[in-house]
């Protein structure tokens, strides 16, 4: 088993997850360790692929800890989320019962020791090896340290949420068969939001908040150098400002930082010297998904030109 790490300050929680690839803002750095010195769940909200999920990952890979992943979607109930009897192995274990049921009861003196053989058997039928843990369960009985990641808790239903509040004040939950079942590591906690919709107070008022945003341009030029570095470091840096300037336009998806790296890849892929129109042309769907945000930005930058390529080169700034 490995050695779980505890950070012992922001600047160390940077380092650590810069060697899982993870480029940490002094800010995230700081509100990560503080998450874990109050023991408190991080919240964080921002724009689709700027990393905060990436987060978690990078986090439990830094401390050792396991990472269990809870995915929200519209109509995640308790069940899902907790818990549930595996009922097939139920019915297994009726018809084991009813095949030995002679040999169970034979031999009782009376009504009342029978009873109480079954019984016996009983307390087994509903015990944990027939109990089928879902993340949140597996998170609070595990015998190691983890990261729980609950992504996407704003596609959850806001009677989820509730419940949610309810295992993340205290991580033990109640099962009506076995009794209550309490944390044996209280884990570490990263909530994310897209902002789909509007979370409820008494859940940010449980969580320390972070608002990741797009990167700047030094610190995305950054991520794409160490994920990508046979890219040369002219193209890259063309490659990040034009990303940057296309999500200065009113687009329906802007491209997110794993686009930039899928195109920073396409680009390596394709021995790419410079971001010429052809390069672009042919490209520009690694970055965009929506033919309206496509149609506008090629109007954008394929204004009329007073040379080739001018209004390209202008475009990403390099005139």
């Amino acid at each position: 088993m490995s050695e779980i790490k505890t950070f012992r300050s922001p600047a160390e929680v940077k380092d650590c997850l810069g060697e899982q690839q993870y480029i940490a803002s002094d800010e995230i750095a700081t509100i990560m360790y503080l998450s874990q010195q109050l023991g408190k769940p991080l919240l964080t909200e921002g724009p689709a692929g700027v990393g905060k999920t990436e987060l978690a990952k990078a986090v439990a890979g830094a401390t050792g800890r396991e990472l269990i992943r809870l995915q929200c979607y519209e109509g995640l109930d308790e069940t899902k989320a907790l818990y549930e009897w595996e009922y097939a192995k139920q019915l297994l274990y009726t018809q084991l019962l009813r095949d030995k049921l002679q040999d169970t009861l034979s031999g009782a003196a009376t009504l009342t020791e029978a009873a109480d053989r079954l019984a016996d058997e009983e307390d087994v039928f509903f015990s944990m090896r027939f109990l089928l843990q879902r993340p949140l369960l597996k998170a609070i009985l595990s015998e190691k340290p983890t990261v729980l990641l609950i992504d996407e808790i704003d596609r959850a239903d806001a009677e989820f949420e509730a419940f949610l509040l309810e295992v993340l004040s205290d991580f033990q939950v109640s099962v009506p068969e076995l009794g209550t079942l309490s944390a044996v590591h209280r884990p570490l906690v990263v909530l994310t939001s897209n902002n789909t919709r509007e979370l409820s107070e008494a859940l940010k008022r449980r969580c320390l908040y972070l608002f990741i945003n797009y990167p700047s341009v030094e610190q995305e030029l950054a991520v794409v150098r160490l994920k990508v570095p046979e890219l040369s470091p002219k193209l890259a840096r063309q490659a990040v400002e034009l990303v940057q300037r296309l999500r200065t336009l009113d687009l329906r998806k802007s491209p997110s930082i794993s686009e930039t790296l899928d195109w920073a890849k396409a680009l390596v892929a394709l021995n790419a010297n410079a971001l010429d129109q052809e390069t672009l042309e042919t490209t520009l769907t690694v970055l965009l998904k929506h033919e309206s945000d496509l149609q506008k930005a090629k109007r954008e930058l394929y204004r009329p030109r007073r040379r080739d390529d001018d209004d390209l080169m202008r475009f990403i700034g390099k005139n």
